[in-house]
């Protein structure tokens, strides 16, 4: 059924959450039954799944006949306005993920359906609005093989549009502008990290509140993700016209294997994953939280890279116990998450989150809490107390930057290796919220 629909709002929510043995001051709001047969509406590059702006929460998902919904709320209401738009998307493909971000005038814009295939693209009517536009181009150029579409808003509440021209090894990083006094679209790159027809970008990146752009990725050789190797490093302080090494020497562009910044050197076939995230903390320092094994070790391990003065440290959580294989094409069935970092403070003293999922957990929503950087302590809590299945964590960028209040995007889901598609009924969709850096939090070791 189309149009506007109300979900009954959840009174007794919190106190419910803590019934099921969940951290204090944990929250779990339901939004609305979506596709559950693979992963597509639950893979952590979705930038965003939720967003805010000013006192609304905006959110998108594709339902059990692959219709994508958009939805809003007040901030920290549990009730829900939800649209079913016209629009569908391939959602056995587990690529072609449903992206969001709102502008500085509050317009919403939407990004999905895409795996090496023609642009799709519209904003809300007006702002505030969950009525959107016929689908629009943005530039005209480089927009027929779009993959990995990617919002983010600037300061000045311009934005950001990111994503792949081309094919897994051989594709470029393009990036467009968007300003909202025009409400036109410009392509500020075209090929800012160039694979030269040999090998592609695989990115991750964060926008800090100066409006410093942080980009870090591997590269991958072929569509084999057992080729992906080392991990990289950009930033621009001017909006992304020019870009720097983090010692702020100018790159010549676009940025090649020969001559990119190494943050952290790792071979093949190391089990690292591509498309994780990054974060900076309050003094511009990049965080890159990632996977892979370390040489002598069968066990694939999460480290987080991140700049300290002038030089680059790799924090290895070695609290997994089980070993995996890394290879082959397609969305993989993994038994662990890429993982979402997040920060507060700076230097040595500042609080790391990192939220991941992983079978020897129970595969539900975890999460590393890291209170002082330079303490080197750390332990996990488990967020969630049911099985996820295969989900993989996205959130609202903007309400953390702005509160350090962490709303997640869960849903449990499968996911067959190799896009195969799950027999599994619709699921729920449900917003997570927790602060977990207020003293009043009783945090669980369970290690």
């Amino acid at each position: 059924m189309r149009g506007l629909l109300c979900i009954v709002p959840l009174f007794l929510v919190l106190a419910a959450a803590q019934a099921q043995g969940l951290p204090a001051k944990v929250r779990l709001v339901d939004v609305g039954e979506a596709w559950a047969s693979n992963s597509v509406n639950a893979v952590i590059f979705r930038r965003n799944s939720l967003v805010t702006f000013r006192d609304t929460q905006y959110i998108a998902y594709y339902d059990n006949e692959g219709y994508v919904v958009v939805g809003k709320r007040k901030s920290s209401d549990t009730s829900w306005v939800l649209k079913r738009s016209d629009y569908k998307g391939k959602v056995t493909d587990a690529h072609n993920t449903i992206s969001l971000m709102v502008d500085g005038s509050g317009y919403l814009h939407l990004s999905w359906d895409h795996h090496s295939n023609a642009l799709r693209y519209c904003r809300s009517v007006s702002p505030g609005s969950l009525d959107l536009t016929p689908k629009m181009p943005m530039t005209g150029m480089l927009e027929e093989r779009v993959t990995y579409p990617e919002f983010y808003r600037m300061p000045d509440g311009n934005l950001l549009f990111l994503y792949r021209n081309g094919q897994s090894g051989q594709g470029n990083l393009v990036i467009n502008k968007y300003d909202i006094g025009t409400q036109k679209w410009n392509q500020l790159h075209r090929n800012l990290i160039d694979g030269e027809g040999n090998r592609n970008a695989y990115w991750q990146s964060y926008v800090d509140a100066s409006g410093t752009i942080h980009i870090s990725w591997v590269w991958r050789e072929s569509p084999d993700v057992a080729s992906n190797h080392d991990m990289c490093y950009a930033r621009s302080t001017d909006g992304g016209k020019t870009w720097k090494r983090s010692t702020g020497e100018k790159y010549v562009l676009p940025i090649t294997e020969e001559s990119a910044e190494y943050a952290c050197k790792i071979p093949r076939q190391s089990e690292l994953i591509n498309q994780t995230s990054m974060c900076a903390d309050e003094k511009g320092n990049p965080f890159i939280a990632t996977y892979w094994r370390e040489p002598g070790s069968d066990i694939p391990q999460y480290h987080v890279i991140y700049k300290e003065a002038k030089s680059w440290k790799t924090l290895s959580l070695d609290f997994r116990k089980k070993t995996f294989s890394l290879s082959g094409t397609g969305t993989k069935r993994i038994p662990i998450s890429r993982p979402q970092v997040m920060v507060k403070g700076a230097g040595r003293r500042a609080s790391l989150l990192m939220v991941f999922r992983d079978e020897e957990r129970g595969s539900r929503a975890s999460a590393v809490t890291i209170p002082s950087l330079g303490s080197g302590k750390w332990k996990i809590i488990d967020l969630s107390q049911d099985s996820l299945g295969s989900w993989e964590p996205s959130y609202d960028t903007e309400l953390w930057k702005d509160k350090q209040h962490l709303n997640l995007f869960v849903q449990k889901v499968e996911q067959i290796d190799g896009e195969g598609k799950a027999n599994v009924p619709p699921s729920m969709v449900k917003v997570l919220e927790w602060s977990p850096f207020k003293k009043n939090n009783h945090y669980r070791n369970k290690l």
